[in-house]
């Protein structure tokens, strides 16, 4: 046995693991020993250690809910170039992040051209939810909508539609892409429909409200979905350059200023 080691230390490290506190186990001889340095009595000791395994254990949920949100690359408005996009309101993105929109169960639609960041903004105020305790899950559309068509065919649809009912954010991505056929539009609606007033939507597009008769089929349709997505709802407008095409051209430029000048071989 160590020297540190006594039959109350050993005790305490087992209830604390009975009791999954690991924080608290990992860290309260050493938190003791600063509290007995600053002469901290035992309740302001007890409140280290409490506040030290809370934090770790919030830490801990917030990183699960990430993970089960499964964004394909996580993102913050850290490394976002509004200047870049002044077309995008920079205030209501960051009213936005505040979260509140989810506690009132409201949607946020990003629409502009490909390569503007909409996914990048939808992630950042996905994953901004994530830590603030909300459960989010983040899809493609036609991801989505691929799903949706399997679990009908398996009949499985209704298990789906439960999972998705229990969120509290729902990332809707790349709307506008690709096409869906007319049962695909239908369960794409049904989830969209059901998500109203319970669940918050953010919804990423390339089309104007106009042309998403592409996408779910028949202006009927398109009509109910966004009855539901605009009736308390944010939009933000992407319209500035591609950030893809910028940083290629900015490489292009770059290879053609580090070529070599012709030389004169006559």
């Amino acid at each position: 046995m160590k020297k540190t080691e006594t039959k109350s230390t050993v005790l305490l490290q087992h209830h604390l693991k009975a009791l999954r506190l690991p924080t608290i186990a990992a860290e309260c001889e050493a938190i003791a020993a600063r509290c007995a340095t600053d002469n901290v009595d035992h309740l302001g000791f007890l409140l280290q250690l409490c506040e030290r395994e809370l934090l770790d254990r919030e830490r801990r949920a917030a990183d699960r809910r990430l993970k089960a949100a499964k964004f394909p690359t996580l993102k913050t408005l850290d490394d976002f170039d509004f200047a870049a996009q002044p077309s995008l309101n920079r205030v209501l993105v960051a009213e936005l992040l505040r979260g509140e929109f989810v506690d009132r169960r409201e949607s946020v639609i990003l629409v502009g051209n490909p390569g503007t960041g909409k996914t990048h903004v939808a992630t950042a105020l996905a994953a901004q939810a994530c830590r603030r305790g909300k459960k989010v899950r983040f899809y493609r559309v036609t991801e989505l909508v691929t799903q949706l068509l399997e679990a009908r065919e398996e009949r499985l649809l209704l298990r789906l539609k439960g999972q998705l009912s229990r969120l509290d954010l729902l990332v809707l991505d790349e709307l506008g892409y690709v096409p869906a056929s007319k049962t695909g539009a239908e369960l794409l609606f049904d989830v969209i429909s059901t998500a109203y007033e319970r669940t918050s939507v953010v919804i990423t597009t390339n089309l104007p409200f106009e042309q998403w008769t592409e996408v779910l089929g028949s202006e009927r349709l398109v009509g109910a979905t966004l009855d539901r997505l605009t009736h308390r709802c944010h939009i933000l407008e992407a319209t500035g350059e591609s950030y893809r095409l910028r940083d290629a051209k900015r490489r292009a430029g770059r290879a053609v200023r580090r070529e070599p000048a012709d030389s004169d071989d006559t």
